[in-house]
């Protein structure tokens, strides 16, 4: 929702309803297009229910029931609307705070609510909050209160932790790329007799 609110305030609702889906469009007088077919507009009774439903599985469609609930459901955008199972986390930063630590650690680049990470991560509520418990003892993550939910976020500390492990592994992906091209490496046999 908060993706869609800043669309409102810079084209109206106009922009928002064409950014739903990539065929959905706003025809003015009352007509809203949800797809590319020639089929007759269907009436939408004066007073009907009209809602919109966002769903993070990157598909979306209409329903209705009789003449007076609509529905239009659509792909949601932001931090749910994303592949969090395969962000990839440095093997180094894993094997120091354990692999899903590491995977917390890497996911709070943006805040994100204890529901969130729950969401992306497919973890359990309570596996997640000892997570972030042990983190913000740390001092790697930080947390702060936005209305109603607790958002969590790297410290400057847990974003070195991340940087510096990536680094490293890039490192050493450098390092084996190298080391393919050239062959393996000619040492002298030293245990020869």
């Amino acid at each position: 929702m908060v993706a869609r609110t800043a669309r409102v305030s810079q084209g109206g609702w106009a922009a928002v309803l064409d950014s739903l889906r990539p065929w959905t469009r706003w025809l003015g007088e009352s007509r809203f297009q949800v797809n590319l077919h020639e089929y007759p507009p269907r009436e939408v009774a004066s007073g009907a229910e009209l809602s919109f439903i966002p769903v993070t599985t990157g598909n979306g469609w209409v329903s209705w029931e009789g003449r007076e609930r609509y529905a239009v459901v659509y792909p949601c955008l932001g931090v749910l609307a994303e592949d969090h199972r395969h962000r990839p986390v440095p093997g180094g930063l894993g094997a120091l705070v354990g692999a899903a630590r590491a995977g917390l650690l890497v996911l709070l680049e943006t805040p994100m609510s204890t529901t969130q990470l729950v969401a992306v991560t497919g973890r359990a509520l309570g596996s997640v909050g000892r997570h972030l418990r042990v983190l913000l003892d740390a001092g790697l993550v930080e947390r702060r209160r936005a209305g109603r939910s607790v958002l969590y976020e790297r410290t400057a500390a847990g974003t070195v932790l991340v940087d510096a492990s990536r680094s490293e592994e890039s490192r050493h992906e450098a390092s084996r790329t190298e080391a393919s091209r050239t062959g393996p490496s000619r040492r002298p046999d030293t245990y020869r007799s």
